[in-house]
């Protein structure tokens, strides 16, 4: 029986997407998890369940530079077939990027292009919007601003506040980051130079779901 694509998760802090992505694992399974922060509670709760778990703080490392050498081997070793971000806290270096061309996705808490960055719950409701959401997209050497593979969106309602507003985020985003990382590891959404590419599965269950996919010819 051949064995599931193992993806490499990177996180920075609790890891909840983490903790998603290894429950609701179809078609692939979280083989390794790698922090930047040594008390980040998503390694404990890694250790716990039988996943390989690393640790790569820059404090480590006397330059920059080396530190960049160290993550990107750290993770090489762990031969993913995908790495997903789920809260990691530091911009990546270009070559790391480069490594993982077309393999590397972010899940970030808000509809991008709106909002990058951080305080997305803040922001959204100081700027009196009326939806909020979440965004997985291709990681490219900017933040935040790498291709859109989907998005779902939550309602935003007079009485929310930021933890509110966090809350409703986060329990979509433990819908939608599994399900793209299945289609992933399944072959069925590529990146062709800056474009996604979807099978027909992909659009019909995105539908279904209500997720917004990123063709082409534009948001749908």
């Amino acid at each position: 029986m051949v064995p599931s694509p193992s993806i490499t998760v990177l996180i920075s802090g609790r890891g909840s997407n983490l903790e998603a992505l290894h429950e609701k694992a179809c078609g692939y399974r979280v083989g390794a998890v790698v922090s930047n922060t040594s008390d980040a509670p998503g390694i404990n709760w890694a250790r716990g369940a039988d996943i390989a778990a690393h640790v790569v703080q820059r404090g480590a490392f006397t330059t920059s530079r080396e530190f960049n050498a160290g993550l990107l081997d750290a993770v090489q070793r762990t031969t993913p077939a995908i790495v997903a971000l789920a809260g990691y806290m530091a911009v990546l270096p270009a070559e790391f990027v480069e490594a993982f061309d077309g393999r590397i996705v972010n899940i970030h808490p808000s509809l991008l292009p709106k909002y990058p960055g951080l305080d997305t719950y803040a922001r959204a409701l100081t700027a009196g919007e009326t939806e909020h959401g979440a965004t997985v997209h291709f990681v490219d050497r900017g933040v935040d601003t790498g291709p859109v593979i989907a998005q779902v969106r939550v309602p935003i309602y007079a009485h929310d506040d930021a933890e509110s507003l966090a809350e409703r985020t986060r329990r979509a985003e433990h819908q939608l980051y599994p399900w793209v990382v299945r289609h992933l590891a399944a072959g069925d959404i590529t990146l062709n130079g800056d474009r996604v590419r979807y099978g027909d599965d992909v659009r019909s269950e995105a539908t279904t779901m209500g997720y917004r996919l990123n063709p082409m010819s534009g948001f749908q």
